[in-house]
């Protein structure tokens, strides 16, 4: 990993974003610190099973990452995409609603479904770890999982690149299992990009108790990583980004740019910038820095490439009524309704009506006209074409 954190950045378009994810991962020197014996993960990013702009890895991001690997000399068999499942989420329609798994197929890669691996105890491997071993969890294996956290035995030893987009997300504002306020405005929401895409594989499916203190479990998430994996990169998909209710229900923004670095803090950083937020206002970015995982100081982070000093989109976090609910039981007035709200058999109830409002009302009342313009536009043309010859 570079000793500065470096950002490295350039713009696409559709006829050049192969070349150009290519021209990326060479720019971050990657094939320096990644050894081409080691078998790696690739952490896809599955946020629905179904397709909408922005909301998954696009398959260009992943057939991008994948072929470059796979041109440079390493061997397809030591490549592992992985993903695991939510409980609103299935991975074998995720793999087919975001044509993923032609791309696996076609390049001979490995696909790991994470609901299929054994989780070992955390506690049980730190005594292991030679690096970060006074760093302290601050959620996971306290608040969220006192009867013992666990991770997928997969991934401890295995260095990894995330596959992120850039959008907004309802819950990521949030610290201390409260909605926070500043200067009198309630906040609410964040960003979710390189820590949130650990969030879908080092933990369960019951990953959804983690919501009430989201913040400290990206931060929590990061120490682990940085704990077994040998090394860790994101090369993120900034072609389409989401604006508004993310991270599903949101108005997809054409923007061409591709990131890629080796500190997560950092990525976020330059991301949350360039959507229009203060980096060290949003919680697990600031916790992050101070906890020294990483860069949150938009000044001291070297971006290599395109110039996005003077990038603001403007983005604007809102919530679905999905999100919305979830939150005023966890962190609002409704909050005396939590101990009931972690029992399966009562939260059974917000799953059910998360899937409903999500596939069964938005996506078809507003979603597929969104994708319907979507598919207009040269990205949303090559997405119907996938997988390209």
């Amino acid at each position: 990993m570079p000793e500065k954190s470096q950002l490295f950045v350039i713009k696409t378009t559709p006829k050049t974003v192969l070349q150009d994810y290519k021209k990326l991962m060479h720019m971050a020197n990657y094939e320096r610190f990644y050894d081409k014996n080691s078998k790696i993960i690739i952490k896809l990013n599955l946020s629905w099973s179904k397709f909408f702009p922005a909301c998954s890895s696009p398959p260009w991001q992943v057939d991008g990452v994948l072929r470059t690997m796979i041109k440079d000399g390493y061997n397809p068999k030591k490549l592992f995409t992985a993903e695991n499942r939510t409980v609103v989420t299935n991975i074998e329609k995720g793999l087919k609603g975001n044509k993923w798994m032609p791309i696996i197929k076609n390049l001979g890669v490995w696909f790991v479904p994470l609901t299929r691996v054994p989780f070992v105890p955390y506690e049980s491997l730190r005594s292991k770890f030679l690096n970060l071993k006074n760093k302290k969890l601050l959620a996971l294996d306290s608040k969220i999982f006192p009867e013992g956290f666990k991770i997928p035995k997969f991934y401890v030893g295995k260095p990894i690149i995330h596959l992120p987009t850039m959008k907004t997300h309802g819950h990521t504002g949030a610290v201390g299992g409260s909605l926070r306020k500043t200067s009198g405005e309630m906040k609410h929401g964040g960003i979710t990009c390189a820590m949130k895409n650990a969030f879908g594989g080092l933990l369960t499916k019951r990953r959804h108790f983690s919501h009430q203190y989201m913040s400290e479990v990206l931060v929590d998430l990061l120490i682990i990583q940085k704990q077994i994996h040998p090394q860790i990169l994101s090369v993120v998909d900034g072609t389409v980004c989401g604006d508004g209710a993310g991270p599903r229900t949101m108005i997809p923004r054409i923007k061409n740019y591709l990131l890629a670095g080796y500190d997560q803090v950092a990525v976020d950083t330059v991301v949350a910038r360039m959507l229009g937020f203060e980096p060290l206002e949003l919680p697990a970015i600031k916790m992050a820095h101070d906890e020294g995982l990483g860069c949150g100081d938009f000044d001291q982070i070297e971006i290599i490439g395109e110039d996005v000093s003077n990038i603001n989109w403007n983005f604007k976090v809102k919530r679905s009524i999905v999100i919305w609910g979830d939150q005023m039981v966890r962190k609002g007035p409704l909050q005396f309704l939590y101990p009931l709200f972690r029992s399966e058999l009562f939260f059974l109830g917000p799953t059910y009506a998360s899937m409903i409002y999500h596939d069964l009302i938005w996506y078809p009342l507003i979603g597929r006209q969104i994708i319907k313009k979507f598919y207009q536009t040269e990205w949303g043309k090559m997405f119907k074409e996938y997988p390209v010859k």
